[in-house]
């Protein structure tokens, strides 16, 4: 994922948007959001993004990642390593733990869309089914069939399909994403996915070893 991620960055993440109302763009070609079929004209206002978080807001150590609901290694992590964290340093108010998107591509903003449709509560239940059926939505063949599996993966999740279509047609809320990506990003230097930015040093994809050792270091312990 390392050239695809810094082959957006220095294309300005080769998005952009034209008049809420019209088809959204990727590097200059259409990219429709899977409910624009039935949206009505959304507002051009920005949309002010929440950073979804895990743990104590008091918690000594910050860890942030940086992922894409479509790469492989992402789900590896999330599925693996995420799990070690949580339970030794995360759910034991060591660690605060924010998680970021990363966008390579239309699908995986869309899950991304899927995901934050329910607000913090039900963010990382989705976001574990979406990492668990990964293979499954972003393998599914075409543009139709993969927003067709998402909304499977939001109806699991309790949504209901006005409540879907209307997440998923929302430009405003797209480009407000897309933006903030952009700006995180830049900010920390991110040219590949999972990566994690520890107390505002950026680090590529490790092992949980590797995390623990930093991790303790910073706790003194």
């Amino acid at each position: 994922m390392t050239l695809s991620l810094a082959a957006a960055l220095a294309a300005g993440a080769g998005w952009w948007f034209v008049p809420s109302n019209s088809t959204p763009t990727f590097a200059g070609q259409a990219m429709s959001l899977p409910g624009a079929a039935n949206a009505q004209e959304s507002s051009a206002e920005a949309t002010e993004i929440q950073d979804m978080v895990l743990g104590s807001a008091d918690a000594p150590v910050e860890v942030i990642e940086y992922a894409s609901y479509t790469c492989p290694h992402c789900a590896t992590f999330h599925n693996g390593v995420l799990q070690d964290l949580k339970a030794d340093y995360i759910d034991t108010g060591k660690v605060r733990f924010v998680y970021r998107e990363v966008y390579f591509d239309r699908y995986g903003l869309w899950g991304s869309m899927i995901a934050r449709c329910g607000g913090e509560d039900r963010f990382f239940g989705v976001t574990d089914i979406l990492y668990d059926q990964q293979s499954t939505w972003s393998r599914a063949g075409s543009e139709a069939a993969i927003a067709d599996e998402l909304r499977k993966i939001g109806r699991i999740a309790g949504f209901e399909n006005e409540e879907l279509e209307a997440c998923l047609s929302d430009s405003a809320k797209a480009k407000s994403l897309i933006e903030w990506y952009q700006a995180n990003a830049e900010e920390h230097g991110i040219d590949s996915t999972p990566s994690f930015v520890i107390d505002g040093t950026t680090y590529s994809n490790m092992s949980y070893s590797d995390f623990r050792e930093i991790l303790d270091d910073k706790l003194g312990s």
